[in-house]
């Protein structure tokens, strides 16, 4: 059997081993259960294995995301349907307090999710928290105070907070290092089609204006809810566990458990680290010494605070900034998401085909130092308006780098489930950040709010090229033997 480095395959020889091959396999991949007649996989059957596990967790786990993005961040949506005045929110800053207590719940209960997901299960954990927040949106529906939604966002963001890290963290656990950006991407980009969607489905509902004796925009809250919840069905069918569980349940009928070992070795090989590691709170908390952690989740932080101030006041800057009408500005904010996407995937591919990370955040971050002065002081509604292109690329396009850009610099189960935690909570702060970036009194040109995007992307800039400095001299050490990096010898960070 021979191995492709550049893909991470295995490749069937030409001629057939002896009965010698399983020991081979067992010493290549120590830690992955020996199988009796463990099968060698073609590049094809290979590619086949991998394609039913991406249409299995990847779809689904995009689709369950999706919804949570549309439900934190239907908020302008409903607001500019007239939420804001039935419920007395155009003055001060209640708009801007319900927006964001979610993120107190939601960040600072992050960091148990990902061990929760692993005691309890991917399919029973994050598919019942997705039940218990779409039954809360609905909720939204039928709130007759405005002080009352600062509750149900507490309670939203609770739900929420377990879903994001837990889910990175069991995508991370069946894909080798080279094919978690494409992975990510598509898994953000079912997201990202939501933040795109979201204002033409709100658009749509909102029609619905007297149904049942209710206004449109309880009628957003309402159908968002219900469609939360439909999908919390789907993923508790559909839903897989991390592949050293799954290799021991026998009725998974997508996969079988030689497929599974397959799916381990193949991570064994990339990195070492397939099997799982007996819980150790000290182990676990340890990883935060690591200082690359926490530039990652900087990195995040200065990305997502841009995303959710987009997703949180985009239809809003549409109406106040560029004069759009209510219905034009929720229709407008779909293109700049479909060109994110576009950005994304791009990224992603040229990323896991080519092993690199740090210049497509650079490439990045230079799209949002183009847009946010665009869209600051253009004086043509148009330039304004593809400014907002290039940030929502920016942000967006960005956020499954990093994703990636962490995941292929460390090592080890539980360390990978701190990290994933520390991301997603420096991710839930860029939420608080995000809500309060584009403030009320500084309408319409928001001035303030788009200099400290600039500043957050310059600090992508610096942090990224720190990386690069020392990630260069760390690979340059490994080769000549005079550091072990991430306790593996083999290792190299990814530049």
């Amino acid at each position: 059997m021979a191995y492709d480095a550049e893909n991470n395959v295995e490749h069937k020889d030409a001629t057939p081993r002896s009965g010698s091959a399983d020991h081979h396999e067992k010493e290549e991949a120590p830690m992955v259960e020996a199988l009796d007649d463990d099968p060698v996989y073609s590049y094809k059957e290979q590619r086949k294995i991998i394609g039913r596990v991406d249409r299995r967790l990847i779809t689904v786990a995009g689709i369950i995301y999706m919804n949570s993005l549309m439900d934190r961040s239907n908020l302008p949506n409903a607001g500019i349907a007239g939420m804001n005045v039935d419920l007395g929110m155009v003055t001060g800053f209640r708009y801007s307090a319900v927006a964001l207590v979610f993120f107190i719940t939601y960040t600072f209960l992050q960091p148990p999710a990902t061990i929760l997901t692993r005691k309890i299960g991917p399919r029973p954990f994050l598919s019942g928290i997705c039940f218990a927040w779409g039954v809360v949106m609905v909720g939204f529906g039928f709130v007759q105070d405005w002080v009352v939604l600062i509750p149900l966002r507490l309670l939203l963001g609770l739900f929420e907070a377990g879903y994001f890290p837990g889910i990175v963290y069991l995508i991370s656990t069946w894909y080798s290092r080279y094919d978690m950006h494409k992975r990510y991407a598509g898994f953000y980009c079912l997201g990202l089609v939501a933040s795109g969607l979201g204002g033409i489905l709100a658009f749509g509902v909102q029609q619905m204006d007297g149904l049942g004796g209710l206004e449109g925009w309880r009628w957003i809250f309402i159908i968002f809810g219900l469609m939360t919840v439909a999908a919390s069905f789907l993923g508790m069918i559909f839903l897989v566990d991390f592949p050293d569980v799954a290799i021991d349940k026998n009725h998974w009928k997508f996969i079988s458990r030689d497929e599974i070992a397959f799916i381990m070795r193949r991570i064994a090989k990339d990195r070492n680290d397939a099997s799982s590691e007996k819980f150790n709170f000290r182990r676990w908390a340890a990883a935060g010494k690591d200082w690359k952690l926490w530039v990652f989740a900087m990195q995040f932080f200065s990305l997502t605070t841009q995303a959710y101030a987009l997703a949180f006041f985009l239809p809003i800057i549409l109406n106040t900034n560029m004069g759009f009408s209510v219905a034009l500005s929720q229709l407008l904010t779909a293109p700049p998401y479909a060109g994110a996407g576009i950005v994304m995937f791009l990224c992603a591919w040229v990323g896991d085909r080519y092993h690199m990370r740090a210049p497509l955040l650079l490439f990045t971050a230079s799209l949002g130092l183009i847009g946010l002065p665009l869209l600051a002081y253009a004086e043509a509604v148009g330039a304004r308006y593809f400014g907002c292109f290039l940030i929502c690329a920016a942000s967006n396009g960005g956020i499954p780098t990093v994703m990636a850009y962490q995941a292929n610099n460390i090592r080890g189960q539980w360390k990978r489930a701190f990290a994933s935690a520390t991301l997603v909570g420096f991710g839930g702060l860029g939420g608080i950040a995000g809500s309060t970036v584009f403030r009320s009194q500084d309408a319409p040109q928001y001035i303030p709010g788009i200099w400290v995007c600039i500043g957050l992307n310059i600090l992508i800039v610096c942090t990224t090229v720190m990386n690069t400095i020392i990630f260069r001299k760390q690979n340059a050490k490994a080769d000549r033997g005079e550091v072990v990096l991430e306790g593996e010898a083999s290792f190299r960070y990814t530049i």
